[in-house]
């Protein structure tokens, strides 16, 4: 249900885009959206993970700027500046902590050795760079409805294969197939 709430703004912004052709208009539902995501997640937990405050702080002031300014370059650059605040979170976690971010948000999922816990967090630094580089390359190099469809597809095309990339990572060194760790959930079954 949050990955189906999480793609509602980006939907709205392409879906006001391609009705009117008005960056401006897709710009103001789309922070309507973030909006409405924010407040979904604290009404359904009591909490907004840190996640959709980077999302939710990013798009209402670089899409502000954008309508403010009549100036779509600001909201060209959104998609970058989350990706790379991703990017820093996870090098930061691994050159000056002695914790893994990855680890501290998934293992209660999946327990790992600290090398695959490493690699994945440097793979997804690693992803989270070049996706913030390919959008700005899409937004300065080609049209902005190429862009609108690179935000509206693209993007998620990119996750998607990040994270076949990361589960054949998993899956060829066997980690897959480990038995779930115990926990409260599990064992009141």
């Amino acid at each position: 249900m949050k990955q189906l709430i999480e793609f509602i703004p980006i939907a709205l912004f392409g879906g006001v885009y391609f009705w009117t052709r008005d960056i401006f208009a897709a710009t103001f539902f789309l922070m309507g959206g973030i909006c409405l995501q924010l407040a979904f997640e604290y009404w359904t937990t009591r909490k907004v993970s840190r996640q959709t405050q980077i999302i939710f702080w990013s798009a209402i002031l670089l899409g502000g700027a954008t309508v403010i300014f009549r100036n779509e370059e600001f909201l060209f650059w959104k998609p970058t500046i989350v990706n790379w605040i991703f990017s820093l979170a996870l090098l930061g976690f691994h050159f000056f902590s002695k914790e893994n971010l990855l680890r501290r948000m998934l293992g209660s999922k999946i327990q790992l050795p600290e090398h695959v816990w490493i690699n994945l967090s440097l793979g997804w630094a690693m992803g989270f760079f070049l996706a913030g580089l390919l959008n700005l390359i899409v937004a300065f190099q080609f049209s902005l409805d190429f862009w609108v469809s690179y935000k509206l597809f693209g993007g998620l095309g990119l996750t998607l294969f990040y994270f076949v990339v990361m589960a054949v990572y998993l899956a060829r060194g066997g980690y897959l197939n480990q038995p779930k760790p115990v926990t409260e959930e599990t064992t009141n079954r």
